[in-house]
């Protein structure tokens, strides 16, 4: 009787082990100005391995990510925004990768985010 006991309870033990943390909603903010901003930062996150979901809010920068935690981090997602050239509080994109980016996407320069401010008004 204590031997199926045990075995009830170690398997108990590893199921419910398994099943935590397979899937979490992430929330970051990610620095962008614009809808091709949008498309770059929801692919990038994308393309982290274990994310499902990934959608980046133009206006509140605030990106949304359902990842599977076994597989990825956040910050493995942020490091791959970076990459792609956007900031996150966690990791700053490189001077290059910034570069790198449509000169309509260029969210550290003042002059470019008064342009798409006054495009929304």
């Amino acid at each position: 009787m204590k031997k199926i006991f045990t075995i009830v309870a170690v398997f108990l033990m590893v199921f419910s082990i398994k099943a935590q943390k397979k899937n979490a909603k992430v929330t970051l903010e990610v620095d962008g100005v614009c809808m091709m901003c949008k498309k770059r930062i929801e692919k990038a996150a994308l393309n982290t391995k274990g994310v499902k979901f990934a959608n980046w809010d133009v206006e509140s920068h605030w990106l949304t990510v359902i990842m599977d935690e076994r597989k990825t981090s956040k910050t493995m997602v942020c490091e791959n925004l970076a990459k792609a050239g956007h900031d996150t509080k966690e990791i700053k994109a490189t001077k290059e990768d910034y570069d790198n980016l449509h000169p309509c996407c260029r969210y550290r320069d003042e002059e470019i985010i008064e342009d798409h401010n006054k495009k929304d008004k």
